[in-house]
């Protein structure tokens, strides 16, 4: 039996998922009310700033954000409290046409009793993520 937070264990998981392209095994590593808020507010990712909310919006939001991308986090520290995890890094996304950003930011993890993921936020600021263009093989 592991004495890993609970939260960090299910960012782990995610995080694991994430990297394996295993939407299946993301969606299950969350609550069935769960809300993903990433980042939190309104942005091009959410116009209306309400979340996903449920495992079918969770699964439109693998589908949409994380499905056709390599995504690859860089966790510079972590911290526990509670039910939640606050995460402190950078994550890369590498997008279908090889376009790179670089999100800084907190991504916050929260559990429920079972250990299921309740609640994923990011804070992170949509002017501030760098952005760099396709490297050209020749």
């Amino acid at each position: 039996m592991s004495n890993e937070h609970p939260a960090r264990a299910a960012a782990r998981r995610s995080m694991d998922a994430v990297h394996q392209k295993n939407k299946d095994a993301w969606v299950a590593n969350f609550a069935d009310d769960a809300i993903i808020e990433d980042p939190i507010g309104s942005s091009p990712l959410d116009p209306e700033g309400r979340g996903h909310r449920g495992k079918d919006a969770i699964a439109a939001f693998w589908d949409k954000q994380i499905g056709p991308n390599r995504v690859l986090f860089n966790i510079e520290r972590s911290y526990a409290a509670g039910p939640e995890i606050a995460n402190v890094g950078t994550i890369t996304v590498v997008m279908e046409n090889g376009l790179v950003t670089l999100v800084e930011g907190v991504f916050t993890y929260r559990v429920n009793d079972a250990g299921k993921v309740s609640a994923l936020r990011g804070y992170w600021e949509l002017g501030q993520v760098k952005a760099f263009p396709p490297i050209r093989e020749s």
